[in-house]
Parts: C-alpha cells; sequence; structure tokens
C-alpha cells in the first residue's frame, strides 16, 4: 500500500519541541555517541531514549557551568582536593540549568 507523503512539520512546532529538549542534546553523548541534537539510543543502537545519558549531562555541565564547589571554570573537570571525579558536582548541574534557562 502507497501512502501519500507526510506534510512538513510547521516551523512553530518544530521549535516547540526543540526547546522542551534537554539542554544537554546541544553536545555528543560520550556514552552512545549520538551526535548533537540527536537522542541518546542503546548501545545496541536500537531504542532511542527520551532523557540523556548521566555522562551527556555530566558533560554538558562541565562545558557550560563553573563548579562551585572546586571553583573551577567552564570545561575543566570537578575535582575533589585534588582528585579527578568522574562526574560533576551536584551544583555544577544546578549552575548550568540556571545558565541553560
Amino acid at each position: 500500500m502507497n501512502r501519500p507523503p507526510a506534510a512538513p512539520m510547521p516551523l512553530e512546532v518544530r521549535n516547540l519541541m526543540r526547546a522542551r529538549q534537554h539542554p544537554a542534546r546541544a553536545i555528543d553523548c560520550p556514552h552512545c555517541g549520538a551526535h548533537d541534537r540527536d537522542p541518546c539510543k542503546t548501545i545496541s543502537g536500537r531504542r532511542l531514549l527520551t532523557e540523556p545519558h548521566p555522562a551527556r549531562v555530566s558533560a554538558w555541565a562541565q562545558t557550560t557551568a563553573c563548579c562551585p564547589d572546586c571553583q573551577v571554570e567552564p570545561t575543566v573537570p570537578c575535582h575533589d582536593e585534588g582528585r579527578a571525579r568522574t562526574t560533576v558536582h551536584d551544583r555544577r548541574y544546578q549552575e548550568a540549568q540556571e545558565t541553560a534557562a
């Protein structure tokens, strides 16, 4: 059965959908390799996820905000008394969300 082509999505609807996306989708996901603006996917690549991976959110916060806890600038990883962390401090997440709002 042949279907007629779908109507193009109106620009207002497209912009509204992008506004609802998590701001972490602005960067590539270090966990699954999803490109910027694309949703995260399972490692097998079969299912698209509604929320970004925690590693992507952490990378986004590190890229966009200073950390009030360890006093580092954007792009510099958080640390605990000189020991590198694999994620950012909770307060850095908050700073990044306030910056994105």
